[in-house]
C-alpha cells in the first residue's frame, strides 16, 4: 500500500457531517474533563487518548463506502464495515505510537529542556508509527 494525500473526501463529507464528529468529540472531551474531577488528570488523559472523532469518523467512513457502492449500482455488502475496520486498525497503530510519545514525554520533560524531549518524543512517536505500519504491511 502507497501512503498519499487524498484530499478528494473533503468535498465528499457534508457539513452535517462534520457538526457530528465536533458534537461527538466535545462529548468525549466533556466525559474526560468528569473523569478528571472525579480521578485525576492522569487517569483523565487516558480518556482524552482514546481519539475523540474516531466514532464518528468510523460510522460516517461505513456511510460513504454504501453510498459509493450503491450509487454505481453495485451491492455495497461489507465493504463500508471493511473500510471502518481499516481505519480502526489505523487508528490503534496511531495510538500506540502515541502513548510512546507520552511516556516519553511524561517521563523526561520534568528534568529536561521542553524543545528536546518535545524533539525527541516527535521523532520516536514517527519511527515507532512507521515501524508498525511496516511491520502490519509485511504480515
Amino acid at each position: 500500500m502507497k501512503v498519499k494525500v487524498d484530499f478528494s473526501s473533503l468535498r465528499q463529507t457534508k457539513w452535517h457531517e462534520y457538526l457530528t464528529r465536533f458534537l461527538i468529540g466535545g462529548a468525549i472531551t466533556a466525559l474526560a474533563g468528569l473523569v478528571a474531577q472525579k480521578f485525576g488528570p492522569v487517569v483523565a488523559g487516558l480518556f482524552l487518548a482514546f481519539p475523540a472523532i474516531f466514532p464518528a469518523s468510523a460510522t460516517l467512513i461505513d456511510k460513504h463506502e454504501k453510498e459509493k457502492k450503491q450509487r454505481a449500482h453495485m451491492n455495497p455488502g461489507r465493504r463500508g464495515r471493511n473500510a471502518a475496520a481499516l481505519d480502526a486498525a489505523g487508528a490503534a497503530m496511531g495510538a500506540i505510537a502515541m502513548t510512546v510519545f507520552a511516556v516519553l514525554v511524561r517521563q523526561f520533560l520534568p528534568n529536561h529542556q521542553t524543545w528536546l524531549v518535545l524533539s525527541l518524543a516527535t521523532v520516536a512517536w514517527l519511527l515507532i508509527a512507521i515501524t508498525i505500519w511496516r511491520i502490519s504491511e509485511t504480515l
